[in-house]
């Protein structure tokens, strides 16, 4: 089977409102590609702060491609990796596919409509117009790539092959090909370029082999080593990668992998990256998983909607496990227009193409039915999540079912608050559009109904009210049905059951599918006692594209008073910010998971104006420098995170403070702050020193620095820059504050921004102010030569080249 890369060379255009194609000029684009990142932003559009108050919208994509006579007697077959959504696939003008999910992939088979000899049509039409329909940032249009696959009639199936390991003393696979038409099929294993194993088999539409493997390198996130399945039938020749390993869960071990127990440092994320919008590069997926590893998680949630492939692909060359999620609602809208009038009808084939895509993917460990669904306190709810959890069993026995549950919120549902309906949403839209018509009025706030009731209540009552609310007994009675219909129960926010609940439900398992930052040293300790709290997801790990500020902690110098609520972007809720730096609290989990060797110091921000706004979903603003110039003599707010018993904290060599870690590993200081050094010195509980860190102040001169990620870029790769404001000796200078401009040769660039939540000019100008001293742009090379990125402001200018690299084979 031929894979034909179909990305380049679309027409796009947005329809109008009527669905008809004359509303705007046609453009060229290239997939993945993001409608809606430039979409105009307002208070009034019906989507809100869900979707960073982007304009949602009905858009038709379209190709002309040849199809040789010789393709007569082949089959043709294309892939969509992800369209947003209600998808609707034209060939030569004749509707071939729909599929209403906007984060399923999906095969359309193309022969019946094909003309051969000539040019062909394909024409893709995404809706998006019916806002609300999202609680998070959703994109629009095709924003994962296309495949076209050209094959002989007699030919592997797309999703034909499947790899299960059933043993690993000795290592034993199982393969399981499925085919067009019977005959012989031979499979042969690979480690790297030497066969370690081969078998034949003869197909009648399927087949399958049990297969050895000698001396055998096991996947695992320490040494994720990965083998090659070649699949020869006919003329037909594919490749799966794979991994060996096993999975365990029970109620005396917990959850193991390898025969070995593994504790998930897990972070949830949504599908977006960052200044991308929703458009899916593999470099991108990538990136995101490196950033995550490299801070000391393990695994990642997909929030909460099915990954892509790149990702799972990253997941596996990088050793990052994952849950795969399929869905935020069931039956239940949470917006007006979102998929909960689609699941009855689609949720079995939605979950077969998930675990189709998954199935080979050592770092799927898990699937999850969904999240913080109300309806696992209905009979009729308790009842579904049994029924994906035995269809899940069904399509793969090898991986267990969870489903997230806000236990507080599922409580709070069930006895009438909150409850979102069409009607009380419509008379909000209604109000919000009469408020935004209004010059005047538009401080006024709509009533939130829905999950936007339970993140307000988040907001302003705090974490504690959540996870206290949790304990009580009607939460219990409320989610013990639902929790019994799956593998692993899943807790949002409910930390504070787990001791009680591992006492009382002696069998079961307990998963922190959705937790705070705050509590990650809580629960490492749980779970380092108790197996069968086998992992702990927090929100977020990285911050995402809209649900704008519930986690967003921004001064008036970023966020002025009075200014517009679309200029809202980001959720503010990530350990990593929306441009993949890590933040304060990505150290505190980092060292609660013991997986930092020395103390790290943070500094809330001086010189800010007013007051910034706290949320549940956020633990601390500080940032980890020491270089706060014009702010001598303030009071600075300094935190230290270690593993230790007690710390000293230093400034310029005079002692501040000595202070206990008690029951956490976050020590808090006060002093005023002095341009120098600050030091943290950790000791034993015999008074040993264990280890020291310092943040030294930037010296005096300020440079504009263009700093990218990588020595090199691969032809049509991207390229990630940091623009910063430092000394000479590279040390950042969160203060200095300036409008960028960026110009780019030899590619494109894709995105530019900054990490601020309020970010009312987006991401896609060539200009950018600076968030704490810096910006990032991102940037798609060329196909040769170097690429080229000159930064400047008012007053400096600077640039840096990155030599074009060519893959081998090319």
């Amino acid at each position: 089977m031929k894979c034909i890369n179909f990305n380049e060379n679309w027409k796009f255009k947005r329809l109008n409102q009527d669905g008809d194609d004359n509303e705007t000029a046609v453009k060229e684009v290239n997939l993945p590609h993001d409608a809606m990142l430039s979409e105009k932003r307002s208070e009034t559009n019906p989507g809100g702060g869900n979707i960073c108050y982007f304009d949602g919208g009905d858009y038709l994509y379209s190709k002309t491609f040849f199809v040789p006579e010789e393709y007569r007697d082949k089959n043709v077959i294309f892939e969509f990796e992800g369209v947003y959504r209600n998808a609707e696939v034209f060939l030569n003008r004749e509707k071939a596919a729909y599929r209403p999910y906007g984060y399923t992939n999906f095969y359309v088979e193309a022969d019946r409509f094909l003309k051969y000899g000539e040019e062909n049509l394909i024409q893709v039409v995404a809706r998006n117009a019916d806002q609300p329909n999202s609680r998070w940032y959703s994109g629009s249009g095709i924003y994962r790539p296309v495949q076209m696959y050209v094959a002989d009639k007699a030919h592997i199936l797309p999703t034909g092959i499947r790899i299960r390991t059933l043993g690993i003393e000795p290592a034993e696979i199982y393969v399981e090909v499925a085919t067009t038409a019977p005959g012989e099929v031979k499979i042969e294993l690979y480690d790297g370029d030497v066969m370690v194993s081969g078998a034949s088999a003869v197909t009648h539409g399927s087949c399958s082999v049990k297969m050895k493997v000698p001396n055998a390198k096991l996947w695992n996130p320490e040494q994720p080593d990965l083998y090659r399945c070649r699949v020869t039938f006919g003329t037909d020749i594919r490749e799966e990668r794979f991994g060996i390993r096993t999975l365990n869960w029970d109620g005396n071990d917990g959850f193991s992998m390898n025969g070995k127990r593994v504790i998930l440092r897990g972070a949830c994320i949504h599908h977006d990256n960052g200044l991308l919008g929703a458009c899916c590069y593999p470099e991108a997926e990538e990136r995101k998983v490196r950033i995550l590893q490299e801070n000391g998680y393990n695994a990642i949630r997909s929030a909460h909607n099915p990954c892509s492939k790149a990702l799972l692909e990253a997941c596996d060359r990088l050793g990052m496990l994952v849950m795969d999620e399929y869905v935020d609602v069931w039956y239940i809208h949470k917006t007006e227009y979102d998929y909960a009038g689609y699941v009855s009808d689609w949720w079995k084939e939605d979950l077969r193409d998930m675990v189709n895509k998954d199935y080979n993917h050592p770092c799927v460990i898990m699937y999850s039915t969904g999240n913080e669904v109300s309806e696992t306190a209905q009979e009729r709810g308790i009842e579904f999540t049994g029924q994906m959890t035995e269809y899940l069993h069904q399509l793969d026995s090898s991986r267990p079912v969870t489903c997230g549950v806000n236990i507080f919120f599922n409580y709070l549902s069930s006895i009438g608050f909150g409850v979102y309906s069409d009607e009380k949403a419509k008379k909000n839209a209604e109000k919000a559009v009469k408020e935004g018509q209004d010059a005047g009025n538009g401080k006024k706030k709509k009533k939130p109904v829905g999950s936007e009731f339970y993140n307000m209540l988040a907001g302003l009552l705090g974490d504690k009210t959540m996870k206290i609310g949790a304990t009580l007994h009607g939460c219990d009675v409320k989610t013990r049905d639902a929790y019994a219909n799956m593998d692993i129960a899943g807790y949002n926010y409910g930390i504070l059951r787990y001791e009680h609940d591992l006492k009382k439900y002696p069998e079961r398992l307990i998963l922190g599918s959705e937790t705070f930052c705050k509590d990650a040293y809580a629960f490492w300790e749980l779970a380092k006692k108790n197996p069968r709290i086998i992992g702990d997801f927090v929100w977020a790990g990285m911050d995402y594209l809209g649900e704008v500020g519930i986690g967003a902690w921004v001064y008036e110098n970023y966020a002025p008073k009075g200014a517009s609520p679309a200029g809202w972007m980001t959720a503010g809720s990530g350990r990593i910010d929306i441009t993949g730096k890590p933040l304060a609290e990505a150290a505190y989990t980092k060292t609660a998971f013991e997986c930092a060797d020395t103390p790290i110091l943070a500094v809330r921000p001086l010189g800010q104006k007013g007051k910034h706004s706290p949320s549940a979903w956020k633990m601390t603003d500080a940032v980890q420098s020491w270089s706060w110039e014009g702010c001598e003599g303030e009071k600075a707010f300094i935190e230290v995170y270690a593993r230790a018993y007690q710390v000293e904290l230093y400034v310029n060599q005079k002692k501040i403070g000595r202070k206990k870690f008690k029951k956490d590993c976050v020590a808090h200081f006060q002093a005023r702050y002095e341009s120098g050094e600050v030091t943290a010195v950790t000791y034993d509980r015999e008074g040993n020193e264990i280890s020291r860190s310092t943040l030294q102040s930037a010296g005096k001169e300020t440079l504009l620095r263009a700093v990218p990620e990588a020595d090199h870029v691969k032809e049509n790769g991207l390229l990630y820059v940091r623009l910063q404001y430092c000394d000479g000796k590279g040390i950042l200078k969160p203060l200095e504050r300036n409008m960028l401009h960026v110009k780019v040769e030899g590619g494109t660039l894709l995105g530019l921004g900054n990490a601020c939540p309020f970010n009312p000019k987006g991401y896609l100008h060539t200009y950018t102010d600076t968030y704490y001293g810096e910006a990032l742009a991102v940037i798609r090379s060329g196909d040769a030569g170097q690429v080229t990125v000159s930064v400047a402001d008012v007053t400096r200018d600077t640039s840096v080249t990155v030599p074009i690299k060519r893959e081998e084979g090319k």
